[in-house]
């Protein structure tokens, strides 16, 4: 069944999304998820997981697993040419409200440390720096700033 809010669509992820949203994975990410991660999440009884479509067209996803009260935040992906319109506020919103009604009271994730225009977002929503997790990504040995916010 899908939730429609304002102006996306939500639907829980499934195997039938993959292909559909491995093009914007890898436009996405210098170190992106694999089809077979994507496959995970779809069978992990822990994995609050949707898709996001537009008019129809799926424009992102994203997702959260759900540890006791703790919503730790696995992705919040918006294809490029949708970016910068609230699109990904939306669907980052659109999780927190699933993982309140989960019993999640706290929400954390890590960022890119040169992803500032997710961290800027983030910050609006009142998600604070909590800690920095040095050379998280291994490809690039970038540090993640980890961050969290009460629900």
């Amino acid at each position: 069944m899908a939730i429609t809010r304002s102006t996306l669509e939500f639907e829980r992820l499934s195997e039938n999304h993959i292909a559909q949203l491995m093009p914007i994975e890898l436009d996405a990410y210098p170190e992106p998820w694999t089809a077979r991660m994507f496959r995970d999440e779809t069978r992990n009884a822990r994995s609050h997981f949707v898709v996001a479509r537009l008019e129809g067209v799926l424009t992102g996803y994203g997702g959260f697993w759900l540890v006791l009260d703790e919503a730790h935040i696995t992705s919040v992906t918006i294809k490029l040419d949708a970016r910068g319109q609230g699109y990904g506020r939306e669907l980052f919103e659109y999780l927190l409200d699933i993982a309140r009604e989960a019993g999640s009271r706290i929400a954390t994730l890590e960022v890119r440390d040169s992803n500032m225009p997710a961290q800027n977002l983030y910050r609006s929503i009142g998600f604070k720096q909590v800690g920095i997790r040095k050379g998280y990504y291994p490809k690039s040995g970038e540090d993640a700033i980890v961050m969290s916010a009460r629900l």
